[in-house]
């Protein structure tokens, strides 16, 4: 059996992820050099899924604007999620194009082709309702997972402590009579969520059937996990670009300095400059349109689109939106910080930096670790930034 359509959530706002989210939806952020969503929706083609339903919700002509009608030859049919009341809830939004089996796949949330095709195969000769399981310490922060041989015996969703080292790896494959079955579920704190469906099934008696994967799964939660979604990726080879020497993947319509130093794992993304004696890497994910100015230093940090960094900056473990500027002789250090997210404080996180949509940081200003600098936020000449920093704000000393 080949399941030929497949539902992508991408309705998510990724609340937790600000300032980045602000006005993109998180499965447009970047996962090194490229998209998340973009992982997802290539995992699908190449696992052989012909028809694409991306349901979309905040911020979703973005979404739209950036897929297209097609990908990659794949039919894309959007539908709207017109406010965000669960996963359940998400995927009977594409009810009416769903008549056969089909898949479901979290659409913030990188993912291999092997991963889709070892549930596909499942489902197509157990017919049972079937989920990608990948072995992680991570699973207490997601949805954990217990199985008993190859069947699921339990589905937790974010547990926050126990042992759990099997996580829901947000792949599924399901019959039509799924649909009836979330509409049946109970909402919880007012949201209709896949997992309580799935969880009903398995207390009523019903069969799930869990594939232990090896694939590559990564997401995030928090700014600084982008970090970590780019070092999965970058020591798993999983870049679009040419491999120059082993670790460092250049594009080929990148300008890149016969002086400059690249230090693998790093990704340079299309019509990106370095100049000479730049030193760009460990760690690194370059964006299409970035520079890297003489004598600059980045480190462990992924620039999006159009991001430029001045000569003799330096730029350590920072996560910039698309269009920042880092000034000459500006300097983010790196190093680990108690940052605030909301109203909770995450202590002795990597994060140089968020440098959202538009940031500038001048000449000779500095960035204190952990800073969480907002949309279009100012940094003057030799000032220093610290803490959140709204948008829209110049600081000045």
């Amino acid at each position: 059996m080949q399941l030929d359509s497949a539902v992508v959530l991408a309705a998510g706002e990724g609340t937790r992820l600000r300032p980045l989210t602000k006005y993109r939806p998180k499965p447009l952020l970047p996962a090194a050099n490229r998209p998340i969503l973009e992982y997802v929706l290539d995992a699908l083609v190449d696992a052989g899924v012909e028809d694409l339903h991306v349901v979309v919700g905040y911020q979703r002509d973005r979404v739209q604007d950036h897929v297209g009608p097609t990908y990659r030859g794949r039919s894309v049919t959007y539908h709207a999620q017109e406010k965000q009341l669960g996963t359940g809830h998400a995927v009977l939004q594409a009810r009416d194009a769903l008549d056969a089996d089909f898949l479901v796949v979290n659409g913030d949330e990188v993912v291999t082709a092997s991963m889709v095709e070892s549930v596909i195969d499942v489902h197509a000769t157990t017919d049972a309702a079937t989920l990608a399981v990948v072995e992680s310490d991570r699973a207490p922060e997601y949805g954990a997972v217990r199985l008993d041989g190859d069947r699921i015996v339990e589905l937790v969703e974010r547990p926050g402590d126990g042992n759990y080292r099997l996580l829901n790896a947000g792949i599924y494959a399901f019959g039509p009579s799924l649909l009836a079955a979330i509409e049946s579920t109970d909402r919880r704190d007012g949201e209709l969520r896949l997992t309580d469906t799935i969880a009903d099934a398995i207390r009523a008696g019903n069969t799930v059937r869990g594939v232990r994967t090896d694939g590559l799964w990564s997401t995030a939660t928090y700014p600084w996990d982008l970090l970590t979604v780019a070092r999965d990726l970058l020591a798993d080879g999983r870049v679009d670009e040419p491999e120059r020497r082993t670790g460092v993947y250049v594009d080929e319509t990148a300008s890149v300095h016969d002086d400059a130093v690249l230090r693998a794992p790093v990704v340079v993304g299309p019509d990106a400059v370095i100049g000479p004696e730049a030193v760009v890497g460990p760690d690194t994910a370059l964006g299409r349109h970035t520079t890297v100015g003489a004598g600059a230093v980045v480190e462990g940090s992924i620039l999006d689109i159009d991001t430029r960094i001045g000569a003799n900056a330096t730029v350590v473990d920072a996560v910039t939106g698309q269009g920042a500027t880092v000034g000459a002789g500006a300097t983010v250090p790196g190093g680990e910080a108690d940052v605030r997210v909301g109203t909770t404080v995450h202590e002795n996180r990597r994060l140089g930096c968020v440098a959202a949509d538009r940031a500038h940081v001048a000449g000779g200003a500095t960035v204190a670790p952990g800073t969480l600098l907002g949309t279009a936020v100012h940094v003057g000449v030799g000032a220093h930034a610290s803490g959140i920093v709204p948008e829209g704000t110049e600081v000045r000393r």
